[in-house]
């Protein structure tokens, strides 16, 4: 129905691609998406390697399709998870905060390709250097941690500065989405929020609930005095934040208090006192459903919108 480059580089029907977020993204939502043609991808946080390489084989049951991993550059377990990732070779992986130039070329000797997450023109520039395969330019849209800008103007402008595939992110929900990103340049999309709500998705129920009940102001940005600023939804530990950062509150303590608040939240089900990470379009998520009922939906939007432009353009 819809396919690009990304397609080609990496073996997939779809330039659909899941976002790895940690403690949401398990084998059996990655497996899905892979399954409906898109890139799954297993989020391996600060998770240590036994957990991911139990995600590895349960992800490989569920699926003979290509599947990543993503690889958090400021996890403890970083070293071990990458000598992993060497033993036993994934066909993506996507990293985050940081530099992964050092682990590019044993992965890439495996077959893996590295697609790193990038917030800047200057974080591109710097990355490709590397020898990455693509990029992922995160709009501050998304869920998680962010940057400074919109996906709006990140996307082309990186699109511009780089001469690798790019593949857009943050605040992309529909075809819509899909289309707007192939307009300004890149060759797929990255979603992580809708797929929050995946049947699949082993993140805690009311989690869910939270994401669907949602309206369009819910999301905060916290952190931002520690550097590392996080979109999530709502609550009372994000109100928190608030007071300490408008107090002027040490960094350690803001650090100290989100500590283990993501798992508190996505696995406990604390969605009260923990990190509920979701992006600016968790409004628009409606129900729970299919990630191949999502993915379809995506893609059949997306030719809807393709028509509809060109029954608009003046010829």
């Amino acid at each position: 129905m819809i396919r690009t480059a990304l397609c080609d580089l990496l073996n997939i029907e779809y330039p659909i691609i899941q976002g790895g977020m940690a403690w949401v993204a398990t084998a059996e939502l990655a497996a899905a998406v892979s399954d409906a043609g898109g890139l799954g991808i297993i989020g391996s946080g600060a998770a240590p390697p036994d957990w991911l390489r139990d995600q590895l084989h349960r992800a490989r049951q569920l699926t003979n399709k290509p599947f990543g991993v993503n690889v958090m550059l400021r996890s403890p377990f970083v070293d071990e998870v990458m000598k992993l990732l060497e033993a036993e070779p994934v066909a993506v992986v996507t990293t985050g905060a940081g530099n992964p130039g050092k682990y590019v070329p044993p992965l890439r000797k495996v077959g893996t390709k590295v697609i790193p997450v990038v917030s800047s023109v200057a974080l591109a520039k710097r990355l490709i250097r590397s020898g990455v395969d693509a990029l992922i330019a995160e709009g501050m849209e998304s869920g998680g941690h962010i940057g400074e800008i919109s996906t709006m103007a990140l996307v082309p402008q990186v699109v511009d500065a780089v001469d690798i595939p790019v593949i857009a992110a943050g605040g992309v929900y529909d075809g819509r989405g899909l289309i707007a990103a192939l307009s300004l340049g890149a060759v797929g999309v990255q979603m992580g929020t809708r797929f929050i709500c995946a049947a699949e998705c082993t993140v805690h129920p009311k989690v869910k609930e939270m994401v669907i009940k949602s309206k369009d102001r819910d999301t905060a940005v916290s952190g931002a005095s520690t550097g590392h600023p996080v979109r999530a939804l709502r609550n009372k530990l994000t109100r928190k934040y608030e007071e300490m950062e408008k107090n002027n509150a040490p960094v350690e303590e803001i650090e100290k208090l989100g500590a283990g608040s993501l798992r508190q939240a996505m696995v406990e089900g604390d969605v009260v006192y923990g990190t509920v990470m979701s992006g600016q379009v968790s409004a628009m998520v409606q129900r729970v459903q299919p990630a191949g009922e999502i993915m379809q939906e995506v893609l059949s939007h997306a030719v809807e919108v393709l028509d509809h432009l060109n029954s608009k353009v003046v010829k």
